[in-house]
């Protein structure tokens, strides 16, 4: 089983709540607040390496929660923070939002990328203590983290794509030119999954993939072309492979056509890669003349290399071509893409909703700060929920909106009566 795409759930931990702690200690009278702060929440964090080539571990393992960070302590005693969680995926996987945003390509072996931040820890009630409130018996609580889902996209790394109909030899090229094993058989769709390879020609070196199962339909989702498609997106040289003797009653004019019109119509992009023909299978009958009919068509646009793959004869014109060509090309890069984050930035905006005549809500960032400081059990707590409203222009906000006294204000869970 070869998987490629899949979806998981990541979650960033929780950030620990503040300690709302009051010092007490034999001979000291008054000790005031000492209450520590939550540890960070841990992050998610993404490895790209290449000791993974498939995306099959996540079939089986699909939540990922990072380690949430302590609660503080008394004496000062910060929480401690949580752990990372490092997920670790092959080489070339694109991390999605489940609206099919970007949110990391992971290029390079070794690369990290913290796709999620845990959440902040909560601040102690010694942060909350002033000249007029000396001993706030209140403390913040830790952010609580959000799960999110995220698309994982295997996109194959290479510099060279195989590309051509089911069992024309894509497989014996690269097994023929790389120490690559794959399966190789007399039938069709024996290669279910990109098979990679590193070609060595004199001090030249180069990554081959065999992308297998492109049929007619393809880029419509026929056959398994349509999983595939997406690995061609990563090569620099595309190498189009043709039964060039037509052994399985096929013309290879028209194989060439149909499976070029496949990989353009997924990514018309793809235009612009080099494209060399391989005339496989010349030892067969009628390989010679349907070669001169391919050459009179397509010669002045391609380059077009004779070959017997199977007793190696035109494999070194082949690899001379490519090291010429890779040569003149730029290097692999990551996609061009503008990034998004999942982190939502606290931010102290807020609008007032009128819901009723008489029953107004306050909406926005400052509704969920507010939710993590206040105890409406405790009066210091409430006294400081009331000062930030006045200070934050929300009271004044309300009076514009129509609010007067005995109308209904809902904050967040907090419910209660205006009064002017």
């Amino acid at each position: 089983m070869f998987i490629d795409k899949v979806k998981i759930y990541i979650k960033a931990g929780n950030g620990g709540n503040g300690s709302a702690s009051l010092h007490t200690e034999k001979y000291i009278s008054n000790g005031g607040p000492d209450g520590g702060d939550g540890g960070k929440g841990g992050d998610i964090i993404f490895e790209a390496t290449t000791s993974e080539n498939t995306l099959n571990m996540f079939h089986f393992q699909k939540h990922f929660r990072a380690e949430n960070g302590e609660n503080g302590g008394k004496k000062n005693c910060y929480g401690k923070c949580g752990k990372d969680l490092v997920v670790r995926v092959p080489v070339g996987t694109v991390v999605k939002n489940k609206e099919g945003k970007i949110i990391a390509d992971m290029f390079e072996d070794g690369q990290r990328q913290v796709i999620l931040k845990g959440g902040k820890g909560g601040r102690g009630n010694f942060h909350f203590k002033t000249s007029r409130r000396q001993s706030p018996s209140f403390a913040e609580h830790g952010v609580k983290t959000e799960e999110h889902e995220v698309v994982l996209e295997l996109k194959t790394i290479a510099d060279v794509g195989l590309v051509g109909f089911p069992n024309v030899g894509k497989s014996t090229l690269l097994s023929v030119v790389t120490e690559a094993k794959p399966k190789i058989a007399n039938y069709h769709f024996t290669t279910l999954s990109p098979n990679l390879g590193v070609v060595s020609y004199y001090d030249k070196t180069f990554v081959m993939a065999d992308i297998p199962g492109l049929i007619e339909g393809a880029s419509e989702g026929a056959g398994l072309g349509h999983s595939f498609l997406r690995h061609i997106e990563r090569t620099r040289v595309l190498v189009h492979v043709v039964d060039i003797s037509g052994s399985e009653e096929r013309n290879p004019i028209s194989d060439f056509e149909l499976i070029n019109n496949e990989i353009f119509s997924y990514d018309e992009s793809l235009k612009d890669l080099p494209m060399i023909v391989v005339a496989n299978k010349m030892d067969m009958p009628n390989a010679q003349e349907n070669l001169d009919k391919f050459t009179k068509k397509y010669g002045a646009t391609h380059t077009i290399i004779p070959m017997t793959t199977i007793i190696h004869e035109g494999v070194e014109l082949l690899l001379e071509t490519l090291a010429k060509v890779l040569e003149d090309l730029p290097p692999l890069s990551p996609l061009e893409f503008e990034p998004i984050s999942l982190d939502q930035e606290e931010s102290d905006d807020f609008q007032i909703d009128v819901l009723d005549e008489e029953v107004f809500e306050v909406t926005g960032g400052l509704v969920k700060i507010l939710s993590r400081k206040v105890n409406m059990d405790d009066y210091d707590s409430f006294r400081y929920f009331q000062r930030v409203l006045k200070d934050k222009g929300v009271i004044a906000a309300l009076r514009k909106a129509g609010a007067h006294d005995g109308s209904t204000v809902i904050v967040g869970d907090i419910e209660f009566d205006f009064v002017d």
